[in-house]
């Protein structure tokens, strides 16, 4: 099951890395059914396995947290493999729980940043930000949301798609490079993010130009993600090269085709991030 996650994980290219987080750590169950001599052999396997689920995708920092968690929480704290065990198990649940009610309630605290009337700029296809739109829309905010189209796989149609579904949201979709077009009619930019490292904002590629855009016109940027996903220390964020199939179908001869999936924004470019816990200004 660990090796099948792993190679599910490496696929998982345009997932929520907080449903590659809960996926890898739900994986490491696995090891509660396998026998071990003494509880250093279960320690080095819990340690191993983490390290390989966490090296399948090494853009995500809540993955690469919630596997440094849970081995940081089991090792060297108990004297049997079954102590290690149920300490595993109770790890496991507690980081799941942890990331899945952050999404939830980052979205809420976002929610009532929104006010009636607001025109937004969303890009990718953050389920956390088109959580925080849905609240905000139910309890009675009139929204007008743009969404940028987005790549990889044109998620933007996705998150358009979903905001055609939530009344009170009048929803406009156009491509990415004519963000800046629209840019002073919109009170805000609202992203999500993959992680925050440091002083860094990595998230889908465009929203370091949209972000920088925006800046220029004086429209704050607003990033919403879980507590999960911001990391300070013991990581260092590795892009994805996705297909050249996904830019051009028919290479061009001599043409190296580039096709990052990630970009770089740096945070003093954003204006306020909202997680789970917290609102503050970088």
């Amino acid at each position: 099951m660990i090796d099948e996650t792993i190679e599910e994980i490496r696929r998982m290219q345009t997932h929520s890395s907080s449903v590659v987080a809960v996926k890898a750590t739900e994986a490491l169950a696995e090891l509660l059914d396998r026998e071990y001599r003494n509880v250093e052999a279960y320690e080095r396997d819990l340690e191993r396995n983490a390290g390989a689920l966490r090296r399948a995708n090494t853009s995500h920092a809540s993955l690469h947290k919630a596997m440094r968690e849970v081995v940081d929480g089991v090792l060297g704290e108990t004297d049997t493999v079954e102590a290690a065990k149920s300490l595993t198990r109770e790890e496991i649940d507690r980081i799941v729980e942890t990331i899945e009610t952050g999404k939830h309630e980052a979205a809420a605290r976002a929610a009532t940043t929104f006010e009636d009337g607001e025109t937004i700029l969303t890009h990718d296809f953050s389920t956390t930000v088109l959580e925080a739109v849905e609240v905000a829309a139910a309890e009675g905010c009139h929204l007008t949301a743009y969404a940028t189209e987005a790549r990889p796989r044109h998620l933007g149609r996705k998150t358009a798609r979903r905001l055609a579904e939530m009344d009170r949201v009048d929803p406009h979709l156009l491509v990415d490079s004519a963000a800046g077009t629209i840019l002073d009619r919109c009170d805000r930019v609202v992203v999500g993010m993959t992680c925050i490292a440091g002083d860094t904002l990595y998230n889908r590629v465009g929203t370091f130009p949209l972000v920088a855009a925006a800046n220029v016109v004086g429209v704050p940027v607003v990033v919403v993600g879980s507590e999960s996903k911001i990391i300070e220390s013991d990581f260092v964020f590795e892009n994805d090269e996705r297909e050249p199939t996904e830019v051009i179908r028919e290479p061009i001869e001599g043409v190296t085709i580039e096709n990052p999936a990630y970009d770089a924004t740096p945070m003093d470019l954003i204006s306020t991030v909202v997680t789970d816990r917290t609102q503050f200004e970088p």
